[in-house]
């Protein structure tokens, strides 16, 4: 944005202490002339006109003028010298906040102001924009680095697509009906991972609804819709725990806990084995558990699982199975709604997911 130039803050600052000690000096000498040389008569003061000389009103207000001039030009030279000092020190912790400004709007974000000395405004302000950078560098390389991994991902279901598509083109014996079907099952593996890379944008970048929800119904809900899935693969499924309200957005709740129990069915066992889901609630937090059994996984395997494009569970199974955004996306939204997430290991295989969450007031 163009403007006109204008006066920088520390001439203003002097300009102000200066004139401040002029009209402080100019009152000072009021203040004299107001209640000492107004009581000195003038004319002759000796009576006698003999000629003696004893100073009047108007003498000593010739004498005095000059000297009060004098005092003033020299108050308003320290006021400019000194003020311009002074305002300097004032407002070197501000430059350094602006060079840094500066800095980061070229993209320099490593940069930190880093003032030291006693707290006070211009501290709380660097300390503050130190915090601020520090987080947006953090976001960029997340970003970064989400954007690198989700083009990647990306990119396999449009080159599977471009293969079945060559394939078929070369093949005048081809089954119309099978290419098809294998045309659908990656189209619909392209269409579930953008839908999971909006609904984690969302989350991440979007400010949540405030409604109250209900996580145990939303449990209810995901075992319903889900049911036919766990069935197929013999998977059992216990829900209980009583009523654990929380304030958010519906939508992104629901996706929570469907994503959670989604992905304890598509993780489980290769032969039938179980999905545990329980709510609590105490006056601070409501909690949601879904713990299923499968396969041990080793603890380095673990902690990767809430990144995104992780599919820690299918290496160890030695199949792939999901985007790899389930339990990512689950961070996302669980974050966005002021809780925390935590993924264990189970004794003798399986995840444990705790999801804690603000009680509903």
């Amino acid at each position: 944005m163009s403007r006109p130039p204008g006066l920088s803050v520390r001439l203003k600052l002097t300009l102000s202490y200066a004139g401040f000690l002029v009209v402080a000096g100019a009152l000072l000498l009021a203040i004299v002339w107001a209640f000492l040389l107004r009581y000195v008569p003038d004319g002759d003061l000796t009576g006698t006109g003999s000629g003696g000389f004893v100073p009047n009103r108007s003498d000593l207000l010739r004498a005095f003028a000059p000297a009060a001039a004098a005092v003033l030009v020299f108050l308003l030279a320290l006021g400019v010298l000194g003020g311009w000092f002074l305002a300097g020190r004032m407002l070197a912790p501000l430059t350094r906040i602006t060079d840094a400004a500066r800095l980061a709007a070229r993209g320099s974000l490593a940069h930190r102001i880093d003032l030291q000395g006693r707290q006070d405004e211009f501290r709380e302000l660097a300390d503050a924009f130190d915090t601020m950078l520090g987080r947006i560098e953090a976001s960029i390389a997340e970003q970064k680095r989400f954007a690198a991994n989700a083009s990647h991902e990306l990119r396999t279901p449009l080159a599977a697509t471009k293969t079945v598509i060559e394939v078929a083109q070369g093949d005048p014996e081809r089954d119309v009906d099978a290419v098809l079907d294998r045309l659908a099952v990656v189209n619909r593996r392209a269409i579930d991972l953008s839908e999971a890379l909006l609904t984690l944008s969302r989350a991440d970048h979007g400010a949540v609804e405030q409604e109250l929800v209900d996580l145990s119904l939303l449990a209810d809900d995901a075992v319903e819709i889900l049911v036919t899935l766990a069935d197929s693969r013999g998977v059992e499924i216990d829900v209980s725990g009583p009523v654990a309200s929380v304030r958010g957005s519906l939508p992104l709740l629901r996706q929570l806990v469907t994503n959670l129990v989604h992905n304890a069915i598509v993780h489980n066992r290769p032969e039938a084995g179980s999905i545990s889901i329980v709510t609590r609630i105490d006056p601070a937090t409501a909690t949601l558990v879904v713990e299923n059994t499968g396969a041990e996984l080793p603890e380095d395997v673990v902690v990767t699982l809430i990144e995104p494009f992780q599919r820690g569970a299918a290496r160890v199974r030695g199949h792939d199975e999901g985007l790899g955004l389930g339990l990512a996306i689950a961070q996302s939204i669980v974050r966005a709604h002021a809780g925390s997430l935590s993924v264990d290991g189970r004794a003798g295989g399986g995840l444990r997911v705790t999801v804690s969450l603000p009680a509903a007031r």
